[in-house]
């Protein structure tokens, strides 16, 4: 729930209005554009690789297999992931610093939530502490 609030505030604070012009402003929308398409590719390319494990709670499903590949090979959650990069890019399109603090307030969100799912993967998965060692958390090649 708390998650979907995130989701709206996010939304309501970009849609107020650009704090700044010129060439930030366009800055901020090529750079913006490309982090949201990025991160929509990164979220739903995670969405069909669980396929069947998918879940909205951090919780595995019984029966659920670990997945490792495709967005999985580049980072554990890319579903969170890919809505953080598209978080951070509206609130650049945009050109809002309401945005893009709630954008921050979303990736601080879903790595706590990250870290409770990764106990539950932990317990069911024995193989899950490597694939942890060698993959990151939320975002390829950053964190």
């Amino acid at each position: 729930m708390l998650q979907l609030v995130l989701f709206g505030a996010i939304a309501a604070a970009g849609a107020s209005g650009p704090a700044w012009s010129g060439w930030p402003e366009l800055a901020g929308l090529a750079l913006g554009g490309i982090l949201i398409c990025c991160g929509g590719v990164f979220a739903l390319r995670g969405v069909l690789d669980l396929r069947e494990s998918l879940t909205p709670f951090p919780r595995p499903l019984d029966g659920a297999h670990l997945v490792e590949s495709g967005a999985y090979r580049l980072a554990r959650h890319p579903i969170y992931g890919g809505l953080i990069l598209g978080a951070l890019g509206w609130g650049l399109m945009r050109a809002s610093p309401l945005a893009l603090l709630g954008a921050l307030a979303l990736a601080v969100f879903f790595d706590l939530k990250s870290r409770r799912e990764e106990i539950w993967l932990s317990e069911r998965y024995e193989d899950y502490p490597a694939y942890r060692s060698r993959t990151r958390r939320l975002l390829p090649w950053v964190y």
